[in-house]
C-alpha cells in the first residue's frame, strides 16, 4: 500500500479525505473521547462491492510488501491516536485472523500492556463454505485506554436460560466458616436481594451481521452493524463526547455516534467513501435486529410433541415454517425431504395442503405426513399425492421408503 501522505480535503459534517495520519496531526492532544478504527486486515488483495441499486462500486487495496510494512503503518497511526485522545479515552481496534497477532503486539507498545482492557470477540452467524476448515463466524476488537482513569459504562444483559433467578433473588452472606449461605433475618425467613440488573457485559458479542437485503447496506466491502458500533461507543463515552473512526470507510462509526447524540470525526482516504459517509449521515437508516430485541428462543416455535414423534430420524428442525416441522439431513435426489407430522386438530387433507405447499417451494421430490389422527379414508390418501407420502406411524417406516425409493429410482 502507498504510504505517501495524501493531500487533505475538508468536507462539512466534520469529515476529511485524505491519510489519516496526516489528518490526526492537525488534532489537538487530548482533544477525542474514543477512537475506534477498522484498518485494514493484511489481506494482501483487492476488496470490491457493489452498491444494492448497482450504481456504484467501491474498493480498496489491501495489499502489503510483508508484515513489517503493515506493522509500521498500524503503529505509526497508534502513536497519533494516542496524542490525541484524553486522558479518560479510550481506543477499539477492529481486526480478523490475518493481523490480530500483529495489531496486538503493536497496540501494547503504544499504549501499554496496562492499559489492555478487553479482547472482544464479534461472533455472529454466516452461511457455509466450500472451504476445508472452520467456518470462520468471528472478529476480534481490542479494547486499549491511553491511562487507568478511562471511561466505562457498564452494560447488563438478560441472564440465560439455565439461570436459577429464584436463587439471585435471594441475599447471600457468608457464615463464620466463609461459606456463602442464604441472609435470613431474626425470625429465619429468607431475606431478599437488592434489585437485579442482569449479568454485567461479557466480551463476547453475538450481533448480526448485515444480511444482503439489509436497509442500512450500502455495498461497501467493511461494512459492520451500526449496532456494533452502538454498543462500542456507548461503552466509554457520554452525550456529547467525541468519538473519532480514523478509516471510516461507509461512515458507520459516524452514524451510530449521531444516533446516540455523540459529536463525531471521520477520515477516509477514499474521496467516494467520504461522500458516501456524508450521503449516511444526511439520511439515517438503521436496521433492526430481532433476534437482539426479542431474543433467540423467539425463534424458537417448533412444536415439541411433533418433534417427539420424530425421535430417530437424523433430521435438521425448522423453524418459523407453517408447513413443516423437519427436514432429512439426507438429500433425495439432490433435493431436501420435508416431514411434517399432523396437528392434533388438523385433518389429514388440511396437513397435506401444508406440507405440500411449503414442500413445493424447496423443490422436493419426496415429502413425508406422519399422522396422529388416523381417519377411514387414510388408505385413500396413502397413494394419492405423487409428492407427499403419508406414514402411519414411526421413523422407521419414513426410512424404509426412502431406501425403497432411492432403488427403485436407481433401478
Amino acid at each position: 500500500m502507498n504510504a505517501q501522505l495524501n493531500a487533505i480535503v475538508k468536507t462539512d459534517d466534520n469529515l476529511s479525505c485524505g491519510d489519516c495520519l496526516a489528518v490526526m496531526k492537525n488534532i489537538a492532544d487530548n482533544s477525542i473521547d474514543m477512537v475506534y478504527l477498522d484498518p485494514p486486515f493484511f489481506t494482501n488483495k483487492t476488496h470490491t462491492l457493489t452498491s444494492p441499486n448497482r450504481k456504484s462500486t467501491y474498493s480498496f487495496d489491501d495489499s502489503w510488501k510483508n508484515h513489517k510494512e503493515y506493522a509500521d503503518f498500524i503503529y505509526f497511526r497508534l502513536i497519533e491516536i494516542k496524542r490525541i485522545l484524553k486522558e479518560t479515552g479510550s481506543v477499539f481496534i477492529h481486526c480478523d485472523k490475518n493481523a490480530n497477532y500483529i495489531i496486538r503486539l503493536v497496540a501494547e507498545d503504544v499504549f501499554g500492556e496496562d492499559n489492555f482492557r478487553s479482547e472482544i470477540i464479534w461472533t455472529y452467524k454466516r452461511w457455509s463454505n466450500s472451504a476445508n476448515n472452520l467456518l470462520p463466524n468471528h472478529q476480534t476488537i481490542f479494547f486499549f485506554s491511553k491511562s487507568n482513569r478511562y471511561k466505562f459504562n457498564k452494560i447488563y444483559t438478560d441472564y440465560s436460560e439455565t439461570t436459577n433467578v429464584d436463587q439471585l433473588l435471594q441475599k447471600r452472606v457468608r457464615d463464620e466458616n466463609g461459606k456463602v449461605i442464604y441472609a435470613r433475618n431474626n425470625a429465619g425467613e429468607v431475606i431478599s436481594a437488592d434489585n437485579k440488573r442482569g449479568v454485567p457485559l461479557s466480551d463476547v458479542w453475538e450481533i448480526p451481521f448485515l444480511n444482503p437485503k439489509a436497509k442500512e447496506r450500502t455495498g461497501y466491502p467493511t461494512q459492520k452493524p451500526i449496532l456494533l458500533l452502538e454498543r462500542i461507543i456507548q461503552l466509554t463515552t457520554d452525550e456529547g463526547d467525541i468519538v473519532l473512526d480514523p478509516f471510516c470507510g461507509s461512515g458507520t462509526t459516524l452514524v451510530a455516534a449521531k444516533l446516540i447524540k455523540r459529536q463525531y470525526m471521520g477520515i477516509d482516504i477514499s474521496n467516494d467513501a467520504i461522500k458516501l459517509t456524508k450521503k449516511r449521515l444526511n439520511d439515517l437508516i438503521k436496521t433492526q435486529s430481532a433476534l437482539l430485541e426479542n431474543g433467540r428462543l423467539s425463534y424458537l416455535n417448533a412444536d415439541e410433541n411433533s418433534l417427539a414423534l420424530l425421535a430417530g430420524l437424523d433430521i435438521v428442525i425448522v423453524q418459523r415454517n407453517a408447513g413443516i416441522d423437519a427436514l432429512l439431513k439426507q438429500n433425495y435426489l439432490s433435493k431436501p425431504v420435508p416431514i411434517r407430522v399432523q396437528k392434533k386438530n388438523e385433518s389429514i387433507a388440511e396437513a397435506m395442503a401444508k406440507l405440500k405447499q411449503a414442500a413445493q417451494k424447496k423443490e422436493a421430490k419426496i415429502a413425508f405426513l406422519v399422522v396422529i389422527n388416523e381417519e377411514n379414508d387414510l388408505l385413500g390418501h396413502c397413494n394419492s399425492d405423487d409428492l407427499v407420502k403419508i406414514i402411519p406411524s414411526t421413523p422407521s417406516a419414513i426410512n424404509q421408503y426412502i431406501d425403497v425409493a432411492k432403488t427403485t429410482n436407481h433401478a
